[in-house]
């Protein structure tokens, strides 16, 4: 797999050989690293919300402080696991916990002593997954402001019409002309970018 461009590895961990041994070998396969030693300390980071640019976390389980779960639980409360998938670094005491919050979110967990070869394909797989989640969510904020920006009988028009009624069932509801109506569907596809009713509801949907 290619490296991924533009994207960060975040290491949380007290344990300082872990840190710098993890931040070596990634660095030897040309993944960005950053360390900290405490959730707290990544948390006062990321508080204000996850980077534009693709990521993933790596999170001890136990730490002094806030433990990597409460971290974990901060973040899936603001819905950032999902660009920034989280993967749990555990002793082997801490698998059941890390297999349970792999059910509520977690991307993956690595036991230690971590094979590396698969570690960091794991970290690969994750940083693919958070461009898709990063380009998702950005589509989504730009269909929005296309929203945003029709009139409200645009928005009137556009409803009727994804319901699958004619322009002239439209401008009967409506009480306005047909070709008034096909003015205003124009407008509604120009602005949407799209050429259908099908794919305009399409588009829609994706926003569900």
């Amino acid at each position: 797999m290619q490296p991924i461009i533009d994207a960060t590895v975040f290491i949380v961990d007290d344990d300082a050989d872990v840190r710098e041994a993890l931040a070596w070998l990634l660095r030897s396969r040309r993944l960005h690293t950053e360390s900290f030693e405490s959730a707290d300390s990544f948390w006062h980071k990321i508080k204000y919300g996850p980077l534009p640019q693709a990521s993933c976390l790596l999170l001890d389980v136990r730490m002094p402080g806030m433990s990597g779960l409460a971290l974990f639980e901060r973040l899936v409360e603001r819905g950032w696991h999902r660009a920034m998938p989280v993967i749990f670094l555990t002793g082997h005491a801490d698998v059941p916990t890390a297999v349970d919050a792999v059910k509520r979110g977690a991307f993956d967990f690595s036991e230690k002593p971590f094979s590396d070869n698969a570690l960091v394909d794991r970290i690969e797989q994750a940083l693919v997954h958070s461009g898709k989640v990063l380009q998702m969510e950005q589509s989504a904020r730009d269909l929005r402001q296309r929203l945003n920006e029709l009139t409200d009988r645009e928005r009137e028009v556009m409803q009727l019409v994804i319901e699958g009624l004619p322009n002239k069932r439209i401008a009967e509801q409506l009480d306005i002309s047909v070709r008034t109506v096909e003015v205003h569907r124009s407008r509604v596809f120009d602005k949407m970018e799209v050429k259908s009713a099908v794919e305009l509801s399409n588009l829609l949907r994706s926003l569900e």
